[in-house]
């Protein structure tokens, strides 16, 4: 199900594209927006609508017309026991009655969102955003040029919230308040599809610590589980984050049956009972002494662009494919606006004679997912390799947070560098600074704030 081709968007082309890789796919049942038009945009639009480009076998169908057909009398063989009827956080604003609003069929990527954004709180007077940190990014881009004053709580997830873009956001939206106006209040959270999405939040209206995802919602159980030994792991020390709510659908969480494998612990010590198994997220975290839950790194590699999952193989399989290329190690660098963006380490077979900005056009021209597009390549003389041959990525990480703070800082004329990035328990990878001239500690909280990473002044 999709929308037909529409004026400033590429939905119904992108589907098209898909089902030609799909070829299982019998029926497209596309939507028409035209219907909803009224004025000189429904005379206009059907004569400017972009043609798209089909290569595949399927029927494409109207959705409007096929449903027109359809009885108005709803019978169902089953009608007399339970089913699932649809698993998303939309349950939770139907039963409420709520209203939700998308500003486009592309979300916040549609022309226009960012720009009209505070305008469209306040015709709708909504008193819930769901954002993320690249969104927040963009909007500390446009003054506030409407009453959003209706707006409650903003819930940011995705990726975490960098504290200096958490202290613009708040200051950008409450500062035209008078004192007597409620505050918005800025919640990160966390939450996963293979969880039935949230799994846990800084509370609305009670201590919020910036960095930590919250504290679980009710019904929901969180352990950090020691990978090697499967044993919950003392307070603040770090370990896998397991989840079990009823939003888990334990041991059928994916359809492909061998993605199910090992995907669940136990729930040996579980307060609903030893028969709850516990969802391996595969983000590693700790929870401090008063059950706040701080993610600190994430087992599975992924990298994670804004919100977009990134799998590292997906580039680092083409850059193998390259001639030149006897290895490649893609991890997620530092990034101001996205969180982190692809990055890759290169090491070259012996004589091979190749430069980054081929090899860089190399990987665009075969990474079919833009948002998979390696933003820096280099090439080394060696990879950092285990005992066992296998790429160290910890260590190629702490090469990008050192190389990404030092130019932010030499961009910005602060006196001070990376010495080293090391592995903290509690804090993930901490880069520890020296000054190299007269500096203000401000100017270089400023600098780094907008990333994710901590950092300390060398001992």
């Amino acid at each position: 199900v999709t929308l037909r081709a529409f004026p400033k968007t590429d939905v119904s082309q992108k589907a098209a594209d898909a089902v030609a890789l799909a070829p299982s796919v019998e029926t497209v049942l596309e939507i028409d927006l035209h219907r909803y038009l009224t004025g000189f945009k429904k005379l206009i639009v059907p004569l400017i609508r972009p043609q798209t480009k089909v290569s595949h076998n399927a029927t494409v169908l109207n959705f409007n017309t096929l449903m027109n057909q359809q009885s108005t009398t709803l019978a169902f063989l089953d009608s007399t026991v339970d089913r699932v009827a649809a698993i998303v956080s939309l349950g939770a604003s139907l039963g409420s009655g709520a209203q939700i609003v998308f500003p486009t069929p592309q979300g916040y990527r549609g022309e226009g969102v960012f720009d009209n954004f505070w305008k469209l709180i306040e015709r709708h007077k909504a008193t819930f955003m769901i954002t993320v940190p690249t969104a927040l990014s963009a909007l500390m881009q446009r003054k506030v040029d409407a009453d959003i004053s209706s707006l409650r709580i903003a819930f940011c997830g995705s990726s975490p919230l960098p504290l200096e873009l958490y202290r613009r956001f708040e200051e950008a939206v409450n500062g035209g308040k008078s004192q007597n106006d409620v505050k918005l209040s800025i919640c990160e959270g966390y939450g996963l599809t293979e969880a039935t999405c949230l799994v846990s939040i800084n509370p609305p209206d009670g201590e919020k610590r910036v960095g930590s995802i919250g504290i679980p919602f009710p019904y929901t159980d969180v352990r950090i589980v020691d990978i090697a030994t499967q044993l919950d792991c003392d307070v603040n020390n770090v370990g896998e984050i397991c989840v079990a709510s009823p939003g888990v659908y334990g041991g059928k969480t994916y359809t492909e049956t061998a993605k199910n494998a090992d995907l669940f612990y136990p729930g040996e010590n579980s307060p609903f009972g030893k028969s709850v198994q516990y969802l391996r997220t595969g983000d590693l975290g700790r929870l401090d002494a008063d059950g706040y839950l701080w993610i600190t790194g994430r087992a599975k590699d992924l990298i994670i662009r804004g919100g977009h999952n990134i799998d590292p193989a997906e580039i680092e399989e083409v850059l193998a494919g390259h001639d030149a290329v006897a290895f490649a190690g893609a991890i997620g660098q530092p990034d101001a606006h996205a969180g982190e963006i692809p990055c890759v380490y290169v090491e070259l077979i012996d004589g091979a004679k190749v430069t980054e900005v081929e090899l860089l056009a190399f990987a665009k021209s075969a990474i079919h997912e833009r948002a998979a597009h390696p933003k820096y390549l280099e090439i080394v003389d060696e990879l950092p390799k285990t005992a066992v041959g296998k790429i160290f990525k910890p260590d190629l990480r702490k090469l990008a947070i050192a190389r990404i703070f030092n130019t932010a800082l030499a961009n910005a004329y602060v006196a001070a560098e990376v010495r080293t990035v090391s592995e903290d328990k509690k804090r993930g990878l901490v880069a520890h600074l020296v000054k190299t001239g007269s500096v203000d500690e401000a100017d270089v909280t400023k600098i780094l704030g907008v990333y994710t990473n901590p950092w300390d002044w060398a001992e």
